[in-house]
């Protein structure tokens, strides 16, 4: 019975990812980001990105259940330096609540000036239906990658009677969203004006709402 079982895990226990594992896995991601220069998004399917990469069409499943896994993973692997390095500003609790909150919001800075610059790179001109389809994409690893962050910090704000507010979540929530359609400058077309404007206003808001005087928190406006 136990030599049984014994080879039954054998038998469904994965090995862990060899060097070649990864270099295969990067190679799909190159290959789609490369494929995206010249095509939509739509139109390149799971065979383009397997010969593009040089390897069957079959190993892709190996690694990525669906053409739509490989983009979301390309979209994490081109944002991941900045967004990890945010996230690390909720554990540094020597460091200032809104501080770290202002660095957090340099770090979704990078983060859109990354997804714009990959944009400028592509020889096509890009259709509003797959920019808003990437903008989506994008928007949600944002928000789902930093939101328990700064949500985090928020809360340790509050804890140290900093902050006055009683939902950290929705609030941290707010901010990203504004951040990320604003700095992105992809879902809604704007001037570096109305971009200023509105983080001013979500300043106030912040402010207002967090009980802090006017002008505490204007070093938090990125577009200075």
């Amino acid at each position: 019975m136990n030599s049984a079982c014994t080879a039954n895990k054998r038998t469904f226990t994965r090995k862990a990812p060899t060097m070649a594992d990864t270099q295969k896995y990067d190679r799909i991601l190159d290959a789609l980001q490369q494929l995206m220069i010249d095509e939509s998004i739509q139109n390149i399917s799971v065979s383009d990105i397997a010969a593009k990469a040089g390897i069957g069409k079959g190993s892709i499943y190996y690694y990525f259940p669906s053409k739509e896994a490989i983009l979301d993973a390309l979209i994490r692997r081109n944002y991941e330096a900045p967004l990890q390095t945010a996230k690390k500003l909720a554990d540094q609790t020597d460091i200032p609540p809104f501080t770290r909150m202002a660095m957090l919001f340099q770090a979704c800075r990078s983060s859109a000036a990354a997804f714009l610059k990959q944009g400028s790179q592509k020889s096509r001109a890009i259709t509003m239906q797959e920019s808003a389809y990437l903008h989506q994409k994008y928007l949600n690893y944002l928000i789902s990658e930093l939101k328990p962050n700064l949500a985090k910090i928020i809360r340790q704000g509050i804890a140290a009677g900093e902050i006055h507010f009683d939902y950290p979540e929705a609030l941290a929530e707010i901010v990203l969203i504004v951040l990320g359609v604003k700095l992105n400058n992809t879902f809604l077309s704007t001037t570096p004006e109305d971009c200023e404007y509105t983080i001013r206003g979500l300043i106030s808001l912040l402010e207002q709402g967090t009980g802090l005087p006017e002008g505490t928190l204007n070093y938090l406006n990125l577009t200075e």
